[in-house]
């Protein structure tokens, strides 16, 4: 039976640093106001000549220098962003360009938010699951800091930049145990960015992000807690047996609670959310790349994995690494 392993992983962040105490500055908040509510304390911010693509390349190449991997043996490219470098062609298509390939398969998911990289991630599992490729380039890459609007201190101090990629390969051992997505369009309204494209007069109006957090709060509480129980009773498992908790980085409180349902301490739960913020796509494999590399998350190690963003979709993935 085959398998998807991580064998590499990689990541990116923007050299500048906003901390709260910049946002003080130049909007009514706090320092205590953010961290009490989200637990963020600061998030980096893309230069202007940086966007989804050169971070992707910079994590896509991280990634492949830890697995050994050239990019000519990657059999698939798939980006999860919500804010790609154009509408077409894929950010994946540019940068399979960048790496020098070409040929295999390269496209973008655009349209999931948070959740993207695990559905990305389940896709990119199913094509080796089957045979169809051996390797895969799987990225989330966000600018979140061009599509939120920050005269909005509801959504401004919670978003990041940056990117975090995985290279999976086709293994006999277990890997990718199983992944689990979900999709409920009656919540669109939840969190949504307005299509720009929609109406002739809307490229003359800047449009940003919007969301109505504690409605958020509350489905996404919710709705994992019930992912958990699935995605471990369809691997016969108890919480028990789970060793890492590496969730996307949307709230402290709401990856307290999801610590809480798995029972497990703090201190098994990959958290970059105090110094990333929320990175959207790229947030879950920012959070694993940071725990794999200072060595906390060990060979042998039971990971569950889960985003929930705009829809709302939601996923978890159970990985052996």
């Amino acid at each position: 039976m085959k398998y998807s392993q991580i064998i590499g992983t990689g990541g990116y962040l923007p050299e500048k640093i906003l901390t709260n105490f910049d946002l003080e500055k130049i909007m009514d908040t706090s320092h205590q106001w953010i961290v009490e509510r989200t637990g963020i304390h600061q998030r980096h911010i893309a230069a202007a000549n940086e966007t989804a693509l050169t971070m992707a390349e910079q994590a896509a190449r991280a990634a492949l220098s830890t697995a050994n991997i050239s990019p000519a043996d990657i059999g698939m490219i798939i980006i999860a962003t919500t804010t790609p470098e154009k509408i077409f062609p894929s950010t994946a298509c540019l940068l399979q360009q960048r790496l020098g390939i070409a040929g295999c398969p390269a496209f973008d998911l655009n349209s999931i938010a948070c959740a993207g990289f695990v559905y990305a991630l389940s896709i990119a599992d199913q094509f080796i699951r089957q045979g169809a490729i051996n390797n895969a380039l799987v990225i989330g890459s966000e600018v979140m800091s061009r599509i939120v609007d920050w005269n909005d201190r509801t959504t401004a101090v919670l978003f990041g930049d940056g990117a975090g990629a995985v290279l999976l390969s086709s293994t006999e051992k277990p890997g990718i145990l199983s992944t689990h997505l979900h999709a409920d369009g009656t919540h669109k309204d939840v969190l949504f960015l307005d299509n720009t494209m929609r109406k002739p007069t809307a490229l003359d109006t800047e449009l940003y992000m919007q969301m109505n957090g504690k409605q958020l709060f509350k489905l996404s509480v919710n709705i994992l807690g019930q992912l958990f129980d699935e995605t471990l009773a369809a691997n016969h498992l108890q919480k028990s047996d789970i060793d890492w908790l590496v969730p996307h980085q949307a709230n402290i409180r709401i990856i307290e609670a999801m610590a809480k349902k798995l029972d497990l301490p703090m201190d098994r739960v990959a958290i970059t959310l105090n110094e990333q913020g929320n990175t959207s796509a790229a947030s879950i494999p920012l959070a694993l790349d940071k725990a794999i590399r200072d060595q906390r998350i060990k060979r042998g190690d039971t990971l569950m994995l889960e985003g929930f963003g705009g829809g709302l979709a939601w996923g978890s993935a159970l990985i052996k690494y």
